[in-house]
């Protein structure tokens, strides 16, 4: 089938090529799955501090509206005023 004398000279030389190749292209693959795994983590610290914050809010909202004092409307605009404070960039920085 394969009569030509150099089939077996270029079959040994393209073994160590290929095992050349797929090495490199496995650490590739390494370096990828360890970007995504770190990428991903942060991504999770992020959320859990998100998460955090908007419970610590739900909180102060829960006891401003379990609260029967007669300052409640006081409270509230104080947290409006609060949150449009944190919203507007400060321009004496």
């Amino acid at each position: 089938m394969f009569n030509s004398p150099f089939i077996v000279p270029v079959v040994a030389m393209m073994i160590p090529i290929i095992a050349i190749i797929m090495k490199n292209w496995r650490q590739v693959q390494n370096r990828k799955l360890d970007l995504m795994e770190k990428s991903t983590s942060e991504l999770t610290n992020v959320a859990q501090a998100r998460i955090e914050k908007l419970e610590a809010r739900v909180a102060v909202l829960e006891r401003i509206a379990t609260d029967k004092r007669l300052a409640l409307a006081d409270e509230i605009d104080a947290l409006g005023h609060q949150g449009l404070s944190q919203a507007r960039p400060r321009l004496d920085q």
